[in-house]
């Protein structure tokens, strides 16, 4: 089996993580999930080589001097998160395609580095009043990162086009069906 990649990307708020996560129960024996690099500070719920592979500027920096990551990006100022080629190999020697949650710009850095091994999605939502509020039920942003959030939503939402297919989530059970029609007719194309 060719391994191939399924790249996720969305602005904040989206609801790409739910989707990737039923995905990724759903298909359990033919799907996994690439673990991103990142540098920010590890949540007290978050494992490391589980949720991130969490690193230490020095070492992320080096890192991108050997030429290890496949795709890596500055999100936010002095937080770099990126993905591991050695990640990506990993997970194809355990015969798996490899799906990934990753900001816009990484994702259509992995689809320009894999082409035609990879199926690069969009997802949205339809209004910025949802995102946000959506971003509030998280409990986890004050009134200014909020706001950065949202100010990269719109950035973000201005690639919308370079991606293979958009997936909009307004209605979660109607974009998880799509989602995994769009995934089966990838994997096995």
């Amino acid at each position: 089996m060719k391994g191939k990649l399924i790249i996720f990307s969305a602005p904040s708020g989206s609801g790409k993580t739910t989707i990737v996560r039923h995905l990724l129960s759903k298909y359990s024996s033919q799907l996994a999930f690439s673990v991103s690099a990142c540098t920010r500070s590890q949540r007290e719920y978050e494992i490391d080589g589980k949720d991130y592979y969490f690193l230490s500027i020095e070492d992320f920096r080096q890192r991108i001097a050997n030429q290890e990551f496949a795709e890596w990006e500055e999100v936010y100022a002095g937080n770099y998160y990126g993905t591991l080629k050695s990640e990506i190999q990993r997970l194809w020697d355990e015969g798996k395609h490899v799906v990934f949650d990753v900001d816009v710009k990484g994702g259509l850095k992995l689809k320009e580095a894999y082409d035609e091994s990879a199926l690069a999605v969009f997802v949205k939502v339809s209004s910025e009043e949802e995102i946000q509020r959506r971003l509030n039920s998280r409990g986890t942003e004050t009134p200014e990162t909020l706001a950065t959030r949202l100010a990269k939503v719109r950035y973000e939402q201005s690639f919308e086009h370079e991606f293979d297919t958009v997936l909009v989530n307004d209605h979660l059970e109607e974009a998880l069906a799509k989602a995994e029609v769009l995934i089966q007719d990838f994997i096995h194309s």
